[in-house]
Formats: C-alpha cells, structure tokens, sequence
C-alpha cells in the first residue's frame, strides 16, 4: 500500500516524488506512461530541436480544425517522458510578473497571490547568479546564464535597443520590460529537467517507486473517495491503491482527460459516453488557454546561423570540451517583453523568442540556407477552448479545441497584428544591416494589415503553453479549491499548469514548478 500515488512524472510530478518522500515514513509511487530519460538529446540542450520528430517522447497531440487559423489543425507537442515537458521544452526560465498572481487570488484562487508564491519560486531556484530578495541561490532546479550564444542573439538585443527598448539582464527581476539573453534551466551545460532536479536526487529512497511506461486509465473510487488507480505496464492491467491521497499531474491535456474517464466532468458528455458520472463537474477540459504565436523569418547573407552548422561539431565541441559550443545552447538565447500601445495596464502584453535559425512549423520543415527567425505572441489572450473526450477508452487521444482568436471582441487578434509588426521594426533596424537577407515569412515588407492578418491565419502556431483545464478557485464551477483538491470529490488532488486561472505573462514551466512545491506543503497543512 501507497500513502500516495502520483500521476505523471512531468514537471510537477518529479517535484511532489521529491518532497513527499523526504518523510521516511511515507510511501510514494509515481506513474509515468513515458519511458526514462536515457536519450542523450534530452539532456544536450540543442538536442531540442533533434527531439521535435521522436514520438518516443512526445504525446504528439494536434487540436481540432482552428475555425479562425484557415481550419488548421496546429501541433501540440507534450512531453511523455521522465521530466515531461521540462525534458523537450527550450529551457527558458520565466516567472511571469506580480500581478499574474495577484489576478489568481482576485479570481478565488486564495492564498496565490505574489507574496505566496514568491518564497517557492526562491525555495525551488538555484540560481548561478546566488540569492536574492527574488532569486534563490540553493534550490534544486538549476538557473544559469547561456554558456554559448550566436553573434546574431546579441544582433537582435542591440536592434530591438534601436527600437527603443530598454535592455534586461533580469526578467525575473524588478522589471519584466526590455529585452536580453535568457536564464536557462540548465547545470554545468546540460538540462536540468524535473526529473534531474527533482527525481534524480530521490531515485535511490527505499519509500519511493517509480515506474515509466504505466499508462494510467482510471482513477478509482471508495464512494467518493478516491482510493486508487487502474493502470497498464509492460502489457498487464494493475490496480494499486493509495491510503492518502492521488495526486493527478498529467498536464493540461491529461489531467482534464484522466478526470473525465474516471467520472469527474460534465455530466451529459460522460453518459454520453457509457462513463459512470462521480461527479458533474462542467469546468472540467474547460477555460482552456494557450500563447499563440506568429514567426517572421529572414535569410541570412552571412552564414553564421545554426541552420546548416554539423552536428559532428556540435558533439565534438560539447561532449570533449566539457560541454561547451553550440551543444550548450537552448536556440532561443534571447529574446524579451514589450508593453504595446494596447495593453489595459501596466504589465507587458507580448513576448518575444529570437532564434538565430530558420523555424518554420516547429523545426519539421526544414529550409534550405541560412536565416533567422522572431517568435512573437500575445501574452494574456481572451480566448478560450475546451478539451473533450472522443471515447471512453484511455488511449485514444481528447479533441482540444484551442478556440486562437475566438473572443467576441477581437481583441485577440489585434494583439497578434501587434506581435507582427513590432517584430518587423526590430528586425527592419540598423544592427541587422550587414545580415538582413530577403524575407521569408512574410514574404514581403510591405504587407498591409488585412494582408498580415491574412499571414497570422495562415501560419500562427502554438508557442507550447496550454494551461487552465482545471481551473482553480473558491467558486462552485472551478474544478479545484485553492489547496488544490478537486471539488466534490476526496482524497485527490490536481498538481500541474491546469489549475492556473488564467495563463500567467510568459513560459509556463517555471510557475508549474513552483505549484507542486507550494501543493506539497499544502499537503502537510490540509
């Protein structure tokens, strides 16, 4: 018998291993449908972009036909492996602003306000920097400086100077604004993914189990109870209970998912199904909110991009020399946050990601040549989807319907026209003159806004932050309540980037982090 029963062994799922298991006396089991982390391009930063076609480790979600993307279906790639996302994501070290949090607890997501979550985010950073009032210097989850950056990262900071932003060392400090390099989750030049921060310290506790390829299809109930979970491994069905609690940290997509097949959703939909109801629960799969995000691509005249540089070098350079060189780099060194004309307060409203390669659809495509390309995208959209289930069998994938630019009012996209054409003024500055090929995407300059809107459509993409299908608060139709217990029901509990309110101003790996940290103390307090 388990005390607890953990469910999935992503970015928050390692954390909770971790922390719960320092009590000897209880006992934790963690299920990862995924396999290990053994693959070396999970922990070579660069591997990313040679991980975007192995399906190994990757849930390979795409959403519904995008009624305002041209009826798209965009890609959603999800981490299904030791470390989950935080073992495939670029690494990027971002907390959001003050304010994000202080919206949560304005919303009934009491007790998350910045005060609250400040002490976790500095009790889970180990920042190289060391300690500060914001930072923390000693926490298991590794923050660094980029040992290897481009020349054309620094290009992009000095021309978006030139358009008149302010440089950053810190976006996690006491502005968010301006532009600069990256912090990265990152130890000694590799990864430092949940699993390394977190699970690899707590692997070798006698009170703590874990298994990866347990692909979880139910969690079950004692009344209303929850007292354990069916799951399959290595070909054979289980059922393991747990005395405390379950704790569900699959994730966006696979907490509502798992919620649902075990009888925690809207009613109508699961009878629908033949799925016995535990619980009417609407809002779960519900609120569902993720960053769109627009690219514009460049050739390069000089051939000083990551596009065509050998992989050989790339191994020889940071396996040999301690990993250092191109191997080190996260890709998207640089980047920053811009307050537009448009925002309603104070807070930037767009973020940006420079990537001194050419990125059309995730890496997948591949183009000839050398090039650069600037992501782009709205910060706080006012859109909303939902996920649901297409059958009642665990291993069939939900529809997700991302809903980009479907809020009543508009304001969505012309935010992401904003996104657009402040990328174009960078990228149109003086410091790209001696690189500044033709374009790519747009293929022209001289676009008007019905014909950028017409390019956002065709090819906005999703930047990788899906989040609120559990959502958090005091009223009767959010899924959890503050401690993160799931409404209606007991002894289970929901732990991931679902029970975010609304999406926090920036990378969502960082706040899910510091989530699973404040839960387990929330565990021993409630």
């Amino acid at each position: 018998m388990f005390d607890y029963i953990i469910i999935g062994a992503g970015s928050a799922g390692c954390v909770l291993a971790n922390r719960l298991s320092e009590d000897p006396a209880v006992k934790v089991l963690l299920l990862e449908a995924g396999p290990r982390d053994w693959h070396p391009f999970i922990h070579m930063p660069a591997g990313l972009s040679k991980l975007v076609n192995r399906k190994g480790v990757n849930w390979d979600y795409n959403t519904a036909a995008e009624p305002h993307l041209q009826h798209r279906t965009l890609w959603w790639p999800r981490g299904k492996v030791l470390g989950g996302s935080s073992s495939i994501n670029a690494m990027c070290y971002i907390r959001g602003v003050p304010a994000d949090y202080d919206d949560w607890a304005a919303l009934g997501a009491t007790g998350w306000h910045w005060d609250n979550v400040l002490p976790y985010f500095r009790k889970a950073e180990g920042n190289s920097r060391g300690a500060d009032a914001l930072h923390g210097g000693d926490g298991p989850l590794s923050v660094s400086d980029l040992r290897h950056t481009n020349p054309l990262s620094q290009v992009f900071i000095d021309a978006a100077v030139q358009a008149g932003l302010p440089r950053n060392p810190d976006f996690n400090g006491p502005a968010q604004e301006g532009v600069g390099f990256y912090q990265v989750t990152q130890r000694d030049g590799a990864r430092c993914s949940s699993a390394v921060a977190y699970l690899r310290p707590a692997r070798e506790r006698p009170n703590l189990t874990v298994h990866t390829g347990a692909q979880v299809s139910r969690i079950t109930f004692d009344g209303r109870r929850a007292s354990g979970v069916t799951y399959a491994m290595g070909g054979q069905g289980f059922h393991q209970p747990a005395a405390r609690e379950v704790l569900l940290c699959g994730g966006a997509i696979n907490s509502p998912q798992l919620l649902m097949l075990s009888g925690i959703g809207p009613a109508d939909a699961l009878l629908r199904l033949g799925i016995p109801v535990v619980q009417d629960a609407p809002g779960v799969g519900a609120n569902l909110q993720d960053h769109l995000d627009i690219c514009t691509l460049f050739k390069s005249t000089q051939r000083i991009t990551y596009d065509r540089i050998s992989d050989l070098r790339v191994g020889f350079d940071y396996y040999l020399r301690g990993r250092r060189g191109p191997g080190s780099s996260n890709i998207a060194e640089a980047g920053g946050f811009v307050r537009s004309a448009l925002a309603p307060d104070a807070r930037p409203d767009m973020q940006f990601h420079f990537v001194p390669a050419m990125l059309d659809d995730h890496g997948r495509n591949r183009l000839p040549g050398d090039g650069y390309t600037l992501h782009a995208c709205f910060l706080r959209p006012r859109s909303r989807g939902r996920l649901s289930l297409v059958s009642d069998r665990a291993g069939d994938k939900p529809r997700i319907e991302a809903n980009y630019l479907g809020d009543e009012d508009g304001f969505d996209l012309r935010m992401m026209l904003e996104c657009a054409k402040t990328s174009r003024e960078i990228l149109g500055q003086p410091a790209f003159a001696p690189y500044r090929g033709a374009p790519l995407f747009p293929a022209r300059n001289d676009l008007s806004d019905a014909e950028l809107v017409d390019f956002i459509r065709a090819k906005a993409e999703s930047v990788y932050h899906p989040s609120g299908t559990c959502r958090m608060g005091s009223d009767a139709g959010a899924v959890v309540d503050p401690a993160l217990r799931v409404n209606g029901v007991e002894g289970l509990r929901v732990v991931d980037a679902s029970v975010m309110p609304t999406l926090i101003g920036g990378n969502t790996n960082a706040p899910t982090i510091m989530i699973a940290e404040r839960a387990a103390d929330l565990m021993r307090t409630s």
